[in-house]
């Protein structure tokens, strides 16, 4: 299915005015969403409803600076908010990170002139999108988009991008590209642009609704004032990567959170007790009371390695330099590994304290395990973990990109 070549509409989205604000919509928002979200994803259903009422609530401007009338929330409400919309629907949570992403880059990078005009768009309810990724190339870095000067002020781009979440339901899909010098730069593309062509061919096992797929770019025009030199972001201390790591981190622990919370549920209601245990019923089984204490234990752990990590990203967003940089990128770094593997240990356990009954297609439990096994692909934990290694052993910062 092809995106329209033509802009929704801005929503009448509210502003948002500080971060208490932000985690109470945040927490009404994932009760609101967790009743449809297997059937959403049962039946690749995309949220198109919901993602428009997760805009008008004003949730998708909060890290807009005060300067621009934004809430500019720490770093520790926005994981928050993720984790509570990912604890209820993780492939919803998923959609606006790279939003969360991009508006970040014109924090960083933006011209003045290029701050008030964006910043303003997302404040009116218009969203980002993503295309970043390219597949078939060397390697993740490995950027083929081109952006070419045309003269006049203006740049062509052509190039094609996978894996686009948020595109299909975005207002302006920011690009990454080459430009004639080989330097990266951030191309922000109104959707009906001509020759730009979005499809959702997402094929994910997880995820399944977050219509994370093609972006063609066929010689699309694009004004010099809607290109940002992201280069520049990873010429001297930045916290990109870590605010971009965190959200996907904060993702993990929501589906750790979703999943012992169902596994929890379906043994008090549905479960039967194994005979041998001689108690009426399966909550009180001591064997599976011991279970859901370890796992527990996994889930609160990750939520505290994602606190820490969030308080690390607010103490260098204050002092920013090469050391408060490198223990921000750090401490994601370590929560985003654990988090990770708790996401699936404690998705795969459900089945596990459930029982037979739990494997039922029509139950679609399984959806926990298939978006964590999905998102955990993102990038991998075992470099994360070398990082974090070379830094506690031979003080080696870790290296500036957008993936730590």
């Amino acid at each position: 299915m092809t995106a329209p070549t033509r802009r929704r509409p801005p929503l009448t989205a509210r502003v948002i005015r500080d971060d208490a604000e932000a985690l109470r919509t945040a927490a009404e928002l994932a009760e609101e969403f967790r009743p449809g979200a297997s059937g959403r994803d049962a039946r690749r259903e995309l949220p198109r409803a919901e993602l428009d009422r997760l805009t008008a609530t004003g949730l998708l401007a909060v890290t807009v600076p005060a300067e621009h009338g934004g809430a500019d929330v720490s770093a520790t409400t926005l994981a928050e908010v993720f984790r509570l919309l990912a604890s209820a629907d993780a492939s919803l949570a998923q959609i606006p990170q790279s939003h969360f992403a991009y508006v970040n880059v014109l924090r960083q990078q933006g011209s003045p002139e290029q701050r008030a005009f964006f910043f303003a768009e997302v404040l009116a309810g218009r969203r980002f999108g993503n295309a970043q990724s390219e597949a078939g190339t060397k390697h993740l870095q490995d950027i083929r988009t081109r952006l070419t000067a045309a003269g006049a002020g203006s740049y062509r781009l052509t190039g094609v991008k996978n894996y686009s979440t948020g595109a299909l339901f975005a207002d302006w899909i920011p690009v990454l590209a080459r430009a004639d010098d080989d330097l990266l730069h951030v191309a922000y593309v109104p959707a009906d642009a001509p020759g730009l062509t979005v499809t959702d061919d997402w094929d994910g096992m997880g995820q399944r609704t977050t219509a994370s797929g093609t972006v063609e770019l066929a010689d699309v025009e694009v004004p010099a004032a809607h290109v940002v030199p992201h280069h520049l972001t990873f010429t001297g201390p930045q916290l990109h990567g870590a605010i971009a790591q965190l959200l996907h981190t904060a993702i993990d622990a929501g589906i750790a959170a979703g999943a012992l919370a169902e596994a929890a549920d379906f043994v008090r209601t549905r479960s039967r007790p194994w005979f041998e245990s001689g108690y009426d019923t399966a909550a009180e089984d001591p064997l599976l009371i011991q279970r859901f204490g370890e796992l527990a234990l996994r889930h609160r752990a990750a939520d505290a390695l994602l606190a820490t990590a969030a308080r690390a990203v607010d103490a260098a967003r204050v002092d920013l330099d090469d050391d408060s940089a490198a223990e921000a990128s750090i401490a994601v770094a370590a929560a985003k590994a654990y988090a990770g593997s708790a996401a699936l240990e404690i998705a795969d356990a459900l089945f596990e304290v459930s029982g037979t009954r739990a494997a039922l297609g029509s139950l679609n439990l399984h959806r926990h395990w298939r978006d964590a096994r999905t998102h955990t692909l993102h990038d991998p934990a075992r470099w994360k973990i070398q990082h974090l290694g070379r830094y506690v052993l031979n003080g080696t910062r870790p290296p500036r990109h957008g993936l730590l």
